[in-house]
């Protein structure tokens, strides 16, 4: 792999669901579906993905909007433990990067953000027969709820940068 990539983990949603967004970017070299943990009181791990790309192609600022568009990153609900909203970094040099874009987009939301910052500590991946989800299962009713909204977004606000031969089937 291009040794110029630059790696961040976000966990939102459903891993299905971020996976799909962020194999659909240009500039997004790789995916890993899994489970990422951190230190403190979350050390348990939850759903995310590390995203591999190249800040040549597409910016972290870019992802870290893009993320905070694809989840519900205002809302505080009861699965938030096995679904934490948070972008993890791997240097102080992100850390201040991905604060700083996180409170750029704040105005674009009438609530507060509570997408947290937070180091990485660990990754685990998914099995392989549930990575690669949506592009292996487009035609299942779980895919066609909840992730070709969040696809149908990215083609809608972000077109400039989706890898369009890729979501040819929901511009029908």
């Amino acid at each position: 792999m291009n040794s110029n990539l630059q790696k961040i983990a976000l966990g939102g949603g459903c891993h299905w669901c971020t996976e799909a967004v962020f194999q659909s970017l240009k500039g997004v070299k790789k995916v890993e579906q899994g489970y990422v943990s951190y230190t403190d009181e979350n050390e348990s791990f939850s759903e995310a993905v590390m995203v591999h790309y190249d800040p040549k192609d597409i910016q972290m600022e870019t992802l870290v909007e893009i993320h905070l568009h694809t989840h519900k990153s205002t809302s505080n609900h009861s699965f938030r433990d096995k679904y934490r909203s948070a972008v993890y970094i791997f240097s102080e040099a992100q850390e201040k990067e991905v604060k700083l874009a996180i409170e750029k987009q704040q105005k674009s939301f009438e609530n507060k953000i509570v997408t947290g910052v937070l180091p990485f500590v660990s990754f685990k991946p998914s099995r392989e027969q549930i990575t690669n989800y949506y592009y292996k299962n487009p035609d299942k009713p779980f895919c066609e709820t909840f992730i070709n909204p969040k696809l149908k977004l990215l083609l809608s606000q972000y077109s400039k940068l989706v890898l369009k031969e890729k979501l040819n089937h929901l511009e029908k």
